[in-house]
């Protein structure tokens, strides 16, 4: 008889757990909110073709971009050009010669502001309004955003999505707006360049200098050049 009353005991606390246990997932079901997909920035692409991406964010340089766009017609490479609205909208001719070249043409946004600092819907309107000016030229676009600053907030993310942008970081960052000496570009590239790698620059004097030995280096160990768009697929 003792057996019995203690076997029952047991099988009592093990249901009232079972039930307890329910209980909880339920609350947590009915009162948590629903699972939200995470919006996350690409920062590199294929790893398993041994390619890399230049990305060359455009706010300013419109002395260097010629020559740019002539070092890569002779190199006979591909590259994705980020690009303000604003310049986009001063230098009309510049953006007709970067797309006549092949090159991908992504958004860059229109007046370059800190995104982390302005809201969701400025977000959304300084996306547009650069696709409105770089539309309007016109020239082809990929629904590319590279955020100025690299900021990259969940509401600046989240703006982007809703337009049907991806929003693309780098793999490696030149950190050439600095000035560096041509041969620490060079070198930083050279040494950090890895499958799927996507490689941050701008219209820099130093920038231009070092792309030569940064190409043909590459190349020389094997590496094809493509667009963004093409590497991340």
């Amino acid at each position: 008889m003792y057996v019995f009353f203690l076997r029952k005991k047991r099988l009592l606390a093990v249901s009232a757990g079972i039930v307890s246990l329910l209980l909880v997932f339920y609350l947590v079901r009915m009162y948590l909110p629903a699972d939200v997909p995470t919006i996350n920035p690409i920062y590199i692409g294929n790893t398993q073709e041994r390619a890399v991406a230049l990305m060359i964010n455009v706010d300013w340089g419109e002395d260097v971009l010629p020559q740019m766009i002539s070092l890569f017609r002779e190199k006979k490479i591909k590259t994705t050009f980020f690009i303000t609205g604003k310049f986009a909208k001063k230098y009309p001719a510049l953006i007709t010669n970067i797309a006549a070249g092949g090159h991908e043409i992504g958004n860059h946004g229109y007046a370059h502001p800190h995104p982390d600092r302005i809201s969701f819907e400025a977000n959304k309107k300084d996306i547009l309004d650069a696709e409105q000016v770089l539309l309007a030229i016109p020239v082809k676009m990929s629904k590319l955003f590279a955020p100025p600053y690299g900021e990259r907030a969940k509401h600046v993310l989240e703006a982007a999505d809703s337009l049907g942008y991806r929003t693309v970081m780098w793999t490696v960052d030149t950190v050439d707006w600095r000035d560096p000496a041509p041969d620490t570009i060079q070198q930083k590239i050279i040494t950090k360049a890895d499958n799927g790698a996507l490689v941050l620059m701008h219209p820099k004097d130093c920038t231009l200098q070092a792309l030569p030995s940064i190409i043909d280096t590459l190349q020389a160990n094997g590496y094809t050049f493509k667009t963004v768009s093409e590497i991340i697929q």
